[in-house]
């Protein structure tokens, strides 16, 4: 029997083997048309982006299963596209893009330092720089089209820092672009 993705050797973590092949059976299900009205899995680009899994040691490799996740979620994103284009036409679709951009860079546009909720004085929360600068990117890419792509947001770090930045709220936003960048493909 093949195994999907890599295996790490059995002393390295790696994603949980039974959730990963689970998880596929459902997106599988869910990508192939069957909704919780014919008795199958409901399943959206959202909720692939949201996906976690256990780590164990000999598990699949956390990269070609992430690698995976991301080609899933823009597949889903597509379908999810195409659908919301047949139901309310081309404009109203990306005026609905258009809308959420706007929100977005009203957050990004705020003062550094003042973009998102603080973590607290004692908490960790992103360093409000690293933050700062890539909202800076994202700005530009917004305004002006420059060169920001899905995997860039995606894979976007941030320094831990003692009353940095919000962790919940930065990941939301960035959600949120990641949305935005999908429809608008």
């Amino acid at each position: 029997m093949s195994t999907p993705f890599p295996r790490t050797r059995n002393s390295v973590l790696g994603y949980d083997v039974e959730e990963v092949d689970e998880f596929l059976a459902l997106a599988r299900s869910a990508y192939d048309g069957r909704d919780p009205a014919s008795g199958g899995p409901a399943l959206s680009s959202e909720a692939v982006r949201g996906t976690a899994f256990t780590m164990q040691k000999g598990g699949y490799d956390a990269r070609a299963v992430d690698a995976a996740l991301e080609r899933l979620e823009d597949a889903f994103a597509l379908r999810e596209r195409d659908r919301a284009y047949r139901a309310v036409g081309d404009d109203a679709w990306y005026q609905q893009a258009r809308s959420r951009a706007a929100e977005i860079l009203q957050r990004l546009e705020r003062p550094d330092g003042q973009k998102f909720t603080r973590a607290g004085f004692l908490r960790l929360g992103y360093d409000r720089r690293d933050v700062d600068a890539f909202s800076d990117a994202l700005i530009e890419y917004f305004r002006a089209g420059a060169d920001v792509t899905v995997t860039d947001v995606r894979t976007a770090s941030f320094r831990p820092r003692r009353g940095g930045y919000s962790e919940a709220q930065v990941d939301a936003v960035l959600d949120a672009v990641v949305d935005v960048m999908l429809a608008v493909r």
